[in-house]
């Protein structure tokens, strides 16, 4: 083995690569609390190497002690002994490791307590050196205690003992922690308390901790109130103390706390985070649940609401009603039909809350005790239950695998009409329902219940209207041997009711043929009791033999007359003898006429006032029309939807009119698959006239 370097370890020794430098302690590490010293002893008793702990330590320079025996750190020998310096060599040597207690002799001539860790290194040589740790005795008893303390602290404390990283991330919990949680250590540690922490504080929280890490700001005994993953059921309220922990070399500061559960002290602060909690449902229901007029989407939105936040799962259903009269009859089966359905739960809780759209229940059931008393029950998932309201024995089964543990049942009435029920569902993660839960789904029903009967009753108008709409519209058109004709109608969307939209083709003396379209301004059956008087009143006039001009004239007085405030009114006049078309407008969407070649052109000359405006003349402009030309009258529902302009609807009607190909009926079908590939938002009609007066000399046109 080489000679040692002063103050260092010997050449080739393995501290060579492991510490080319002196050592130091990293701050806030067990060796910044307790000197260690390093030193070597060689084969003949001399000190051969000296660290700059065992410096610190012994008050030596190494220079003063390299090279010169080992008994230089120790008292004097006592007479029935060899001195310590030799019996540490020995033993190291002998035994390979050994460590001891020994009075050790500092520099200034003070003896203490040292604690020695032998063993021996050898060279590449062949020769051995004893490397010695030491430290004093007093400094390893007290971190001793100290570690001792620590472990007894996170063993048995009643207390939340907790460790978080610079990334608020568990590094070290204590079982009583655990326990609260309700989640073992081990599957804390590495995950960020924030997992854990189910708050109901905008963030306050991780802020709080945020700030003790990053700035170094204690929080102490600050109320918290949390659910945690592993007791999901119910609040908790927590006294927490949180402190900076000491900084490592390189790392940034850590987080230490304590816990304490203070809930049943702070009972008024669960109970008011219970009631913040329901507050913020029902908010949330009145801001989701009625935002249309349809009976289903209004189902959903209420089950949307309840799951998760409220429970486990949810079905709204309507009764579904043998008469007209809709009264409830405790003493018959009911019959309901499901219509919104959902849950978090696994398998086969889907299958159960989505697996039916009739459903019967038989008197005595638990639904009939909620319809009957109009208020909500909670019922537990028991045989009692199954037997009273479960008819079916497979859904039964379901029930009980499921996990719902207790249903609350709350009936659906407004007006003093019952529309049906809905059923919460909560499994044994959940606690029971409770009195202000009971309540809470009342709220919850009663807003539901009023939102449906009016998309209920909104139904039965629209479908009065749409009804009284098809009965007024023309069920066939006039066929004339001059004129074919192909019409298409759609009603506007459930949402925006059925507009004013009117056509009709009619057969005027003289093989005349009279082409008519209107739109009445407004929706429902307002609108189309107004569509029909015009559409009569047209009729009655265009028989007349009148102008089209004039007949417009005459329709804007019985508009006037019928309080009919704004309408439109397109009447064309055709005369095959003369094969010219007389045009007069009443404020309606100019027709389109497409040319045998397939030229489109705008007939837009005579634009007049609505009918029911009054006190404007309407103007009547003439056209030639041509064999297998091609009349497009139209209303805005066609042309016209949200976020694209009329202008660019009449352009791509105008292109689709251009380009068609097939018979009239095919036409008609390509208009409404380019223009209207979903249903309209408003009432929409197309009407397509084709000209059949073959010229001297030519082939008629086969098409259409």
């Amino acid at each position: 083995m080489s000679a040692p370097r002063p103050g260092g370890p010997p050449e080739g020794s393995p501290w060579d690569e492991q510490a080319p430098g002196p050592l130091w302690s990293e701050p806030g590490t067990l060796l910044e609390h307790v000197a260690v010293a390093v030193l070597g002893i060689d084969e003949e008793g001399l000190i051969c190497y000296w660290g700059p702990g065992a410096q610190r330590l012994f008050g030596h320079e190494a220079a003063d002690v390299l090279s010169r025996p080992a008994d230089v750190l120790f008292p004097a020998a006592p007479l029935d002994g060899p001195p310590a310096a030799e019996r540490l060599a020995e033993r190291g040597r002998t035994l390979g490791y050994w460590r001891a207690r020994v009075p050790t002799l500092h520099r200034d001539g003070r003896v203490f307590d040292c604690g020695f860790r032998v063993f021996p290194v050898t060279g590449d040589d062949g020769r051995s050196v004893i490397l010695g740790l030491a430290s004093e005795s007093v400094g390893l008893d007290r971190v001793k205690t100290n570690l001792a303390f620590l472990d007894a602290l996170f063993e048995t404390c009643p207390i939340g003992l907790v460790m978080l990283d610079e990334n608020l991330r568990y590094v070290h919990l204590n079982q009583a922690l655990a326990d609260m949680d309700g989640i073992p250590i081990e599957d804390h540690i590495g995950r960020t308390m924030e997992e854990f922490m189910i708050t109901a504080d905008g963030g306050e929280y991780r802020r709080m901790l945020r700030a003790v890490a990053d700035e170094g700001r204690p929080v102490v005994s600050t109320l918290v109130v949390l659910r945690t993953p592993g007791r999901p059921d119910r609040d908790h309220v927590r006294s927490v103390s949180f402190f900076p922990l000491s900084r490592a070399v390189g790392t940034r500061a850590g987080v230490g706390g304590l816990v304490v559960d203070v809930t049943d002290r702070e009972q008024a602060l669960v109970e008011a985070a219970a009631g913040r909690q329901r507050l913020a449902l029902l908010d949330r229901a009145a801001a989701r649940i009625g935002t249309t007029l349809d009976v289903n989407v209004t189902a959903r939105e209420l089950v949307e609401v309840a799951v998760p936040d409220f429970c486990d799962g949810s079905v709204v259903e309507v009764v579904e009603w043998k008469d007209e009269r809709e009264v409830f009859d405790p003493e018959s089966a009911l019959v309901t039909r499901r219509i919104a359905a959902r849950t978090c739960l696994p398998p086969p809780a889907p299958e159960l809350v989505g697996g039916l759209e009739s459903v019967t229940y038989p008197p005595g059931s638990a639904i009939h005790e909620a319809l009957r008393t109009g208020r909500p029950v909670c019922v537990p998932v028991d045989d009692a239950f199954m037997i009273r309201t479960v008819i079916h024995r497979a859904r039964a089964r379901l029930l009980v695998d499921s996990g719902l543990t207790s249903l609350l049942i709350a009936p659906l009435i407004a007006r003093g009409t019952v529309q049906g029920i809905t059923m919460f569902g909560r499994s044994g993660g959940w606690p029971p329902f409770t009195e202000q839960d009971l309540s809470l789904a009342g709220e919850l029903a009663s807003r539901a219940a009023l939102c449906l009967d009016n998309a209920r009753l909104y139904s039965r108008v629209q479908d009065i209207a749409l009804t009284l709409q098809r009965e007024l519209l023309p069920t066939a058109l006039a066929d004339s041997p001059s004129v074919r004709v192909a019409h298409r109608y759609l009603p506007g969307s459930h949402a925006t009711e059925v507009g004013g939209d009117w056509y009709d083709v009619i057969d005027l003396p003289g093989g005349r043929v009279a082409l008519v379209v209107g739109d009445v301004m407004g929706h429902g059956v307002p609108a189309a009791a107004a569509m029909g008087r015009l559409r009569i009143t047209t009729k009655a006039l265009a028989r007349q033999n009148l102008e089209p001009d004039s007949l417009l004239r005459e329709l804007d007085a019985c508009a006037q007359d019928a309080g009919i405030a704004y309408a439109t009114c397109l009447y064309i006049r055709y005369d095959p003898a003369t094969s010219l078309a007389r045009i007069a407008n009443a404020g309606h969407l100019p027709p389109l006429l497409r040319r045998r070649d397939g030229a489109v052109e705008t007939i837009d000359e005579v634009l007049g006032v609505p009918l029911g405006v009054g006190g404007v003349p309407f103007l009547t402009t003439e056209i030639e029309l041509r064999d297998g030309d091609t009349l497009a009258l139209y209303t805005d529902g066609l042309v016209e939807a949200r976020g694209v302009d009329i202008d660019e609807g009449v352009a791509t009607l105008r292109s689709q009119l251009g380009g068609a190909e097939g018979t009239l009926e095919e036409e008609a079908d390509g208009i409404l698959a380019r223009l209207l590939p979903e249903p309209p938002g408003d009432d929409a009609v197309v009407v397509l006239a084709r000209i059949r007066r073959p010229d001297p000399g030519t082939e008629p046109d086969s098409r259409g």
